[in-house]
Order: C-alpha cells, then sequence, then structure tokens
C-alpha cells in the first residue's frame, strides 16, 4: 500500500511518501521537510495566527504533491505543540480548509509510534534497550522490559527549552521522573530519533549536503555530543547557520535540543546513542497499511 503521512511537529512539518508491505517500509517514494516552527512562543499556550498561516500553507503545498503520486491513504498527525494548544480547534480548522483532517496524538502514543519506526528499520535487542525521541515540544521514552512495553512523554523539548530558557538543571528537574523509571530497566543501549539526533549525526561527520543512509544507524559518543556544545558555546548564531550538518533554520535551538541528549546520556550512564531515521512517520505508514494495534503497552503518567 502506498501511504503518504504527514507529521505536524512543534519546529517542523515534514511529508514521507512510501510503500509499505509487511509491517515495513519498502521503499520511501518521497520526503520532504519545512521549518514551520508551529510551536513559535509554545509557552503562552496559544498557537499564533502566523504560525497556522505558514504550516496550514506547507499542508497545502504536500497535499498537492500527494495527488501527482497516487497515494491511497494519506495520515496526518500533530504532536506536542497542537495538543498542549488552548486554541488547536483553530489550526485543526485550518488543516481541514487546507483540504486535511489532523488527528492529535498524545505524548505516549507518540511514544509508541515512534518505536515502532525504530524495531522496523534498526535491527536492535530488545534487551537493555531505550528508544528516545527528542522533539520541539516533548521528548518521549519508550523501553521495554519482559513482555511489557512502557511509553512516557515529558514537555522537555528543544523549541520549549530554548523559548522558556531552562538550564541544565532545570532540564534536569523535569526529566528525573522518567529517567529513574528508565534506570530500573537497566538500559544498556540507547537510540535516538527526531531532528535533534539526526542532525547531531549530520554535524558529527560534517555532512554538507544531508545524506539519510549516512545518518541511519550511526553511532553518537557522549564526546562527540560534548563537542558539538564546545562548538556551538562559540559560535555566534550566524556563524552556527554556517556550520556543515546544521540547517540554519535549526541553529537557534540545536544547543537546547543536544543539551537534553546530553543530560540523558549522562543521567542513564550510556556512552553511545544509535541514531534512527525511521521514526514515528514510519510507525504511522506501517500502523495505517497494517492495522497493527499497540500490544502490552504500559502508560507512565
Amino acid at each position: 500500500m502506498r501511504i503518504a503521512v504527514i507529521d505536524i511537529g512543534t519546529n517542523s512539518t515534514r511529508l514521507l511518501v512510501a510503500d509499505v508491505q509487511r509491517e515495513k517500509v519498502e521503499r520511501v517514494v518521497h520526503f520532504d521537510l519545512v521549518t514551520t516552527r508551529l510551536g513559535e512562543g509554545i509557552g503562552s499556550g496559544y498557537l499564533k495566527k502566523e504560525a497556522i498561516r505558514r504550516t496550514c500553507g506547507t499542508l497545502k503545498h504536500f497535499l498537492e504533491r500527494i495527488h501527482s503520486l497516487r497515494v491511497e491513504r494519506v495520515i496526518a498527525a500533530a504532536t506536542s505543540a497542537v495538543r498542549d494548544a488552548r486554541n488547536r480547534e483553530e489550526f485543526l480548522e485550518e488543516a481541514r480548509r487546507a483540504g486535511l483532517e489532523v488527528a492529535v496524538l498524545s505524548g505516549e502514543e507518540e511514544a509508541y509510534l515512534s518505536y515502532l519506526g525504530v524495531v522496523a528499520g534498526l535491527a536492535v535487542e530488545r534487551s537493555g534497550l531505550v528508544v528516545m525521541d527528542v522533539g520541539g515540544g516533548s521528548t518521549e521514552f519508550i523501553w521495554p522490559q519482559g513482555d511489557l512495553l512502557y511509553c512516557r512523554s515529558v514537555n522537555v523539548g528543544a523549541v520549549r527549552m530554548t523559548e522558556g530558557g531552562h538550564d541544565d538543571a532545570a532540564i534536569c528537574r523535569l526529566l528525573s521522573p522518567v529517567l529513574e523509571q528508565v534506570r530500573l530497566n537497566s538500559p544498556r543501549h540507547l537510540v535516538g530519533v527526531g531532528g535533534t539526533v539526526t542532525t547531531c549525526a549530520a554535524m558529527v561527520q560534517k555532512l554538507a549536503v544531508y545524506d539519510p543512509d549516512r545518518v541511519h544507524g550511526f553511532v553518537i559518543s557522549f564526546k562527540d555530543v560534548e563537542d558539538l556544545l564546545d562548538v556551538l558555546s562559540r559560535c555566534t548564531l550566524e556563524e552556527r547557520r554556517r556550520l556543515p550538518g546544521l540547517q540554519p533554520e535549526r541553529a537557534d535551538i540545536i544547543t537546547a535540543g543536544l543539551r537534553i541528549v546530553r543530560l540523558v546520556m549522562r543521567e542513564l550512564n550510556i556512552s553511545c546513542l544509535q541514531v534512527s531515521e525511521t521514526d514515528i512517520m514510519h510507525g504511522l505508514a506501517i500502523k495505517a497499511a497494517t492495522g497493527v494495534e499497540r500490544k502490552n503497552v504500559v502508560i507512565y503518567q
């Protein structure tokens, strides 16, 4: 089945068109990403009208592209910025006018779908595994334990932490409850998804042109993260925008994202992070094509 997935995140809006068979994405037909920053001013609790306008403009553009690709089903999902917004119905109505019905995912649904995408695209051992999705508005953690899968979402994201001016101590306090639960599973293997970790992999490799094949499966060390943070601390915003591997539109939030990654690795005492290009979008595509449902999933509130 050919599926189109639109992921409406806090920082970016993405399109994946893929052929899915047997709970696996067999072929990526088309991919696009636009930094729409729907979560601009996320601390206010409201989506800004201009952010809604530019995001819905991108949705219209994506739908035009989808219509030329013989897609059998279109799935659109929104995450942290929309689910937390008091005026989210305003955005959802604008999306309908653009021609799209958008589902708003809970943090735990987002976590589960990210995990589904990871295990479909990476050969990973379940024992001691932790999947982390660092987004613009939230970070999700998923870890299997026995026959159960534990999912947790925390409102700690690159945009939210940047705009809120949170220091490391504040971020650590917000993450501590979930990390205490993760530690009970004796974590040994950390897999990361989301723009922060894929950007980190591209920066470590100094990729002038982003190459998903070189990013997928790449292993980042704790020292790599510290070295990048050191470089970023000595750069102006304009200098950051010129660094190889870093999207200019992400230059203002990358430091907060990497600080989240560093704190998680430090608190879990894990020295390496493996990057996955297959993420929530692949999870949504697989679920849409196969109807796979969650089983034995535990939600921590």
